[in-house]
């Protein structure tokens, strides 16, 4: 087993990325125990609070084992951007150094990820409510389906990223478009070209075998239902929390929700659950595959300890 020793100096930060269910938690708590390491979540959900199983948010015990942060932030009525994760998160990144302690940014959400690890200036386009307005008006009419289909005329690397059922995003895309003039995605591609980066080591996990992926996937999302899920969204529900939220029209959210208006049996809604989580694994991968930065460590047939050990012989070399 490799250690670390306090002789070796380590990056300024430390980033670890991958898909859904690809261990990344575990593997940053095994990270922790031998690595003078703080955990920075770099996941768009786990930041509301209350919304705790269908994220996947670090257990009591979990959270016990490591210094976790920007994990229970806002609740989900509450506004919360990319922006509010940049400053937070380079806020968080300071006071952790302060300490004589690296962070380690830990998630799936890849412009988070990014933010923390190269001066990512982020394109501001002040909202436009009267375009926000006539483009939710055709999402009311027409379905999110219209929205996704002008997407992928107008930038199509953006609709590779963006469920088909994600209004706010969908409409954003095509805010920034008519707002700008040029996509999203140049003003991103852009904005990585151009940016600063930090003294950061990034390690994605990965399975080359996409079906023990897609295992992990589908045995993720039963055990959640095991744990609770359902009930969970009942009682954010319950709390005033609509569905027309954002953040419960996320991942698993967005499927129980219709379990409970009677549009969907629960059976019906795992399964759209764990195939759309698929479909957004691949979408993360998508994504992380274009940052060659990255050093993937393949996930088959290690234990969370072997992966650990896999990225402390990268980081002392």
């Amino acid at each position: 087993m490799n250690s670390y020793s306090e002789n070796k100096a380590l990056p300024e930060r430390i980033a670890l990325v991958g898909p859904t269910a690809a261990s990344k938690t575990a593997v940053s708590i095994a990270l922790a125990k031998r690595l003078p390491i703080e955990l920075i979540s770099a996941d768009s959900m786990q930041v509301y609070r209350h919304m705790d199983i269908g994220t996947a948010k670090p257990t009591v015990e979990e959270q016990a084992a490591a210094v976790f942060h920007l994990i229970d932030v806002v609740n989900p009525n509450e506004p919360w951007t990319l922006s509010d994760f940049q400053r937070e998160g380079a806020a968080k990144c300071d006071e952790i150094t302060a300490r004589n302690h690296t962070p380690l940014i830990v998630g799936g959400t890849g412009l988070y990820s990014r933010a923390l690890t190269q001066d990512l200036r982020i394109p501001v386009t002040p909202p436009n409510p009267e375009l926000r307005e006539r483009w939710q008006k055709i999402c009311d009419e027409a379905g999110t389906a219209s929205l996704y289909a002008e997407v992928v005329k107008i930038d199509p690397e953006a609709a590779a990223r963006i469920h088909v059922n994600d209004a706010k995003r969908l409409i954003r895309v095509l805010e920034v478009y008519e707002c700008q003039g040029r996509t999203i995605s140049d003003l991103h591609a852009e904005n990585r070209s151009e940016a600063e980066h930090y003294n950061v080591a990034l390690f994605g996990l990965n399975y080359a075998n996409r079906d023990l992926l897609y295992d992990r996937i589908n045995e993720r999302v039963d055990l959640m239902i095991q744990q609770g899920f359902l009930e969970e969204v009942e009682r954010l529900l319950g709390m005033g929390y609509g569905p027309d939220l954002n953040p419960m029209q996320s991942l698993g959210y967005r499927h129980l929700t219709s379990v409970i208006t009677g549009d969907d049996t629960l059976s019906e809604a795992v399964d759209l659950r764990k195939r759309d989580t698929r479909h957004f694994a691949r979408r993360q991968l998508i994504w992380f595959r274009a940052d060659p930065r990255i050093q993937w460590v393949e996930m088959e047939g290690l234990s969370t300890e072997d992966a650990a050990d896999v990225i402390l012989g990268a980081i002392a070399k």
